[in-house]
């Protein structure tokens, strides 16, 4: 049996770091780690309605629409009508918020490509799924 004290230490500690590592790559920048993790999410699974995105994000649906009308005013996302629902606003990036999301994206698929130098192939894998398995108990 594993020492749940001691792996809770360490996931802290890689969150930590983790969380520190993005904050590096955004200071400095035009927007907030907030505001570009819904260009992160947007950029990957627009068009989203705003409950979808408040939802993948984890934010609640006033804090979002505070962060979208702030995005929308620097032109990096547009809002539009559902076209069946029309209780609905679609969100999605702009032209600006698609340049700015591949950049950040470009950041992490160096840190990915970093931690896989460290791993050797089988590792990766392993890790690989067991990241996805812990994922679902988020």
């Amino acid at each position: 049996m594993h020492d749940v004290e001691a792996f809770s230490d360490r996931l802290i500690e890689f969150y930590d770091k983790l969380t520190a590592w993005e904050q590096g790559v955004v200071r400095g920048g035009s927007i907030t780690l907030q505001q570009t993790h819904m260009l992160e999410v947007l950029g990957r699974f627009a068009p989203l309605r705003m409950k979808e995105l408040a939802s993948r994000t984890g934010v609640t649906t006033g804090t979002l629409t505070v962060a979208v009308d702030r995005l929308e005013k620097m032109g990096l996302v547009a809002r539009s009508p559902h076209a069946r629902d029309r209780r609905s606003t679609l969100v999605e990036p702009t032209e600006a918020g698609l340049a700015l999301y591949n950049e950040h994206h470009r950041h992490h698929l160096n840190l990915a490509a970093d931690m896989l130098d460290v791993l050797t192939p089988r590792e990766a894998d392993a890790f690989d799924r067991i990241i996805e398995k812990l994922g679902k108990v988020l």
